[in-house]
């Protein structure tokens, strides 16, 4: 059940984003915002301290409605691709109302400073329940990776939903027609790889995989 205060906290990100859209990011203040959503510019900084944590507060409702959408989608398939593919499908869903402002927003949130790209501290909230999602997905499939490789995978597949999300941000065709075949193109042989990742022959690869992402987190 939505309490008063989710209800608030809800308008208040609805009202910025449709700003957003109309104004860019730059030319939306806090007063503006509070204005849309009509509440007072107090009320809108006690929710939010900073345009910044708007987003923050964007990425978290759609990450929310990201997982709403996958999990369903998951419960009747077991196979890998089918998972991972239903799960990024899920994305573009509920991502494609956003994307004329995801458009105008990725300038902002490429800077590699800034409090908004997803691999910032800020973002870490968003970016583990993202992360969480896929280790649900691998979870529930008939796969069994390299016990070393599987510890990092929910992490790469994130990677890989990143990868989608910025290809989805440039597509221009209907309906994200491109990114949905670039998601069922790529989840099989995702898959796949996964799957070969307990061979002789390719565990030394996946080692090194593991080793590199371990080593670029620091």
């Amino acid at each position: 059940m939505t309490t008063a205060r989710g209800s608030t906290r809800e308008a208040i990100v609805t009202a910025a984003l449709d700003l957003f859209r109309e104004r860019g990011f730059e030319g939306t203040t806090m007063r503006a915002v509070a204005e849309r959503a009509g509440v007072s510019v107090g009320n809108a900084y006690y929710y939010f301290s900073s345009k910044d944590e708007l987003v923050q507060g964007f990425y978290d409702q759609l990450v929310a409605e990201h997982r709403a959408l996958a999990l369903p989608g998951l419960a009747e398939r077991t196979d890998l691709a089918d998972r991972l593919g239903a799960t990024l499908h899920a994305w573009v869903t509920v991502a494609e109302p956003y994307r004329e402002f995801a458009g105008r927003f990725f300038a902002v949130a490429a800077q590699p400073d800034n409090p908004l790209s997803p691999f910032s501290p800020e973002t870490g909230p968003a970016r583990a329940a993202a992360v969480d999602l896929y280790r649900e997905v691998l979870a529930g499939a008939r796969v069994e990776p390299d016990p070393e490789l599987a510890r990092e995978l929910p992490e790469l597949l994130w990677l890989q939903h990143l990868g989608v999300v910025l290809f989805w941000v440039h597509d221009r065709s209907d309906g994200a027609a491109r990114t949905r075949m670039l998601v069922d193109r790529t989840a099989p042989i995702v898959a796949r790889l996964v799957r070969l990742s307990r061979l002789p022959v390719l565990r030394p690869l996946g080692r090194q995989v593991v080793d590199l992402v371990r080593l670029l987190r620091g």
